[in-house]
């Protein structure tokens, strides 16, 4: 099981990388750095910088340093609350999930402690019609892991562990 709970942290270190390297990336070498700036990639696809003041769907911006460090904490305090989980959850996918949102998060928080804000560039569109806000690498590992840990506590069922005389209890 401390294998799997470090595979579970070792994950969530990945995404945060892979979250700062992309961002790196977008804002440095491809010049998207500024608000209004773009770069087409696909008919589909844009990468297009966002400032994201906010939390998830633009709420609670932070229009003020108190707001910011405000949100900074909240959002440490959500991730404490993760890692907590993370270091007493057993099942395999719960962990991996948790995960995601550990790296995720840390990504984000890293965001808003240096800019002020979050970086966000990921635009998919279909013609003029927007299904998702503008997001970033951390966003969606986010929301996928939530999303894993919702499909999972609705319709899986862990099977009930088994005693040495054979008999099934509840785990």
């Amino acid at each position: 099981m401390q294998r799997t709970r470090l595979h579970g942290f070792l994950l969530a270190g990945l995404i945060f990388l892979v979250d700062q390297a992309v961002k790196f990336v977008v804002t440095g070498p491809l010049g998207v750095s500024q608000p209004g700036d773009e770069r087409l990639l696909l008919p589909i696809f844009d990468l297009r910088f966002v400032p994201n003041v906010g939390v998830s769907l633009g709420l609670l911006p932070a229009d003020s340093s108190v707001m910011r460090w405000a949100l900074v904490l909240l959002t440490a305090a959500i991730a404490s609350g993760v890692a907590w989980w993370m270091l007493r959850e057993k099942s395999r996918p719960d962990l991996f999930a948790l995960g995601m949102v550990l790296g995720g998060a840390l990504g984000n928080i890293l965001d808003r402690v240096r800019f002020g804000y979050v970086v966000d560039f990921l635009d998919l569109h279909f013609g003029t019609w927007r299904p998702f806000l503008i997001f970033n690498v951390a966003d969606a590992a986010i929301t996928i892991g939530v999303l894993i840990l919702l499909v999972r506590a609705v319709l899986v069922r862990d099977k009930p562990a088994e005693t040495p005389a054979g008999e099934k209890v509840n785990a």
